[in-house]
């Protein structure tokens, strides 16, 4: 049986986390596959798709800048499962034995199941602040759907903050989420239970915390989606007033479990997963 390949499309992709985990994942269930990095620009996004097939792949994970573009192809020249429509963007992408291509977003549930099981915070009834509006915040503000009591979107961009909120309203309404802004920041804090950073923001050693120490409150929980810093200044701050507070490395890892079980149709060995990860982030920090 020939090996089978899978990788990951992104411009640029070359420190992604993605292939130590899933080679390992690979390696850990006796799979016969390899997952590989493809740097892929924009303008050659569309044809590498087109060609998906004859170069022996048989899935991809997707992200930044092709998310949206991706889904774009993909609803003219394949199909995509309801939850992408939603979320707006593909991130996972299966190539159909019928040669089909097939695309998800499983950034959505990965956060959800992070949230979950790293933070130990369950969504229904309570309220959320979310920093940023771009693609990362729109999937995981889609996939909360209507559980959250109250949702408070803030964004340097209006013209972000304004299509995310007008896209939750066409699907839930408009009684569960509001723009926030600058003035009222500390008020909208103030009546949240989860504070969530879907800014890049942190990404970068002697980056700031996007929001003051004294913003935050006693029993507010703190979500980072910066993964590739153990431990970011809003997490360190945090974590120095006692709150629980964790990085986005769970919503790497459980987006990359529901990919790896839906190209294999093998569960997912998450703790070796997770494991893969922590290490190749050790490595690549040196």
């Amino acid at each position: 049986m020939t090996k089978k390949i899978y990788g990951l499309i992104g411009h640029p992709v070359r420190h992604s986390l993605s292939p130590a985990m899933h080679n390992a994942a690979f390696a850990a269930c006796g799979i016969d596959a390899e997952y590989k990095i493809y740097d892929v620009p924009p303008s050659e996004l569309e044809q590498f798709l087109r060609n998906i097939r004859e170069k022996g792949i048989s899935g991809v994970n997707v992200t930044i800048p092709h998310k949206i573009e991706a889904k774009n192809f993909l609803e003219r020249s394949g199909s995509i499962d309801d939850n992408a429509k939603r979320l707006g963007a593909v991130n996972t992408i299966k190539v159909m034995e019928d040669g089909r291509l097939l695309g998800s977003n499983t950034d959505g549930p990965g956060f959800y199941t992070s949230l979950i099981e790293d933070l130990k915070f369950e969504p229904e009834g309570k309220s959320v602040f979310v920093l940023g509006a771009g693609g990362a915040a729109t999937a995981i503000v889609m996939y909360l759907g209507k559980a959250p009591r109250k949702i408070f979107i803030l964004d340097v961009d209006k013209k972000k903050t304004k299509d995310l909120v007008d896209r939750y309203e066409k699907y839930y309404g408009d009684s569960r989420i509001a723009a926030a802004d600058e003035k009222d920041l500390k008020a909208s804090i103030d009546s949240s239970d989860l504070l969530i950073n879907a800014t890049p923001i942190g990404m970068k050693e002697g980056d700031p915390s996007p929001v003051k120490k004294e913003m935050m409150h006693t029993g507010l929980r703190v979500y980072d989606m910066v993964y590739n810093r153990p431990v970011t200044e809003l997490v360190r701050e945090a974590n120095s007033l006692k709150l629980h507070a964790v990085n986005g490395l769970g919503m790497l890892l459980y987006q990359g479990a529901i990919a790896f079980e839906s190209w294999t149709g093998v569960k997912a060995p998450v703790a070796v997963m997770r494991r893969a990860l922590r290490e190749a982030l050790k490595e690549q920090k040196g």
